[in-house]
């Protein structure tokens, strides 16, 4: 940023009650050890809750993590008008989704995974061995896991994400 905005204590009247007000509602710091695990789960994985409006008055957004056993998944679910976003911090994520789960893809760490609203889907654990562990963060404050009871295809059809912006000037796709 080449701007900068100073604004010393002579150019406006010092107000006790802004400064009172933006130490207990300005910037909050949610300790990893300190999450909600009270909320709506799907069998297969842990959520827990960091941000939401109950713990730190988040509007429009809910942010929290997610773990899952080595060699497991979760049932099939999605979450209503919900945009999902995951970031693989450890571990291997396979996603199944597609109203028969009929298409699969892979992340690893560093990734992200858009989940699109009312998409069902399935977390999957891939590492036979070791744990996997996200990051989530959904456009609103609310908790929506709807459970679904889907009978997937035996083998679901592998989808590589194509960057609609950055895309291979050769591709014609």
């Amino acid at each position: 940023m080449s701007a900068s905005h100073h604004h010393s204590h002579s150019d406006q009247p010092h107000h006790h009650d802004d400064e009172e007000r933006w130490k207990h509602d300005g910037v909050r710091v949610i300790p990893g050890d300190q999450l909600d695990s009270n909320v709506p789960s799907t069998a297969g994985m842990d959520r827990k809750a960091a941000i939401n409006f109950a713990r730190a008055g988040a509007q429009k957004l809910w942010a929290g993590t997610v773990t899952i056993r080595p060699d497991a998944k979760t049932g099939a679910h999605h979450h209503g008008h919900l945009e999902s976003v995951i970031y693989v911090v450890k571990g291997r994520a396979r996603m199944r989704w597609g109203e028969r789960l009929q298409f699969t893809a892979e992340a690893g760490p560093g990734d992200f995974i858009f989940v699109p609203p009312y998409v069902p889907h399935q977390e999957i654990n891939a590492s036979p061995d070791q744990v996997l562990e996200c990051v989530l963060v959904r456009s609103d404050g609310e908790a929506v896991a709807i459970n679904l009871d889907i009978e997937p295809v035996e083998k679901p059809e592998t989808v590589l994400w194509i960057d609609p912006v950055h895309r291979h000037p050769d591709e014609t796709r």
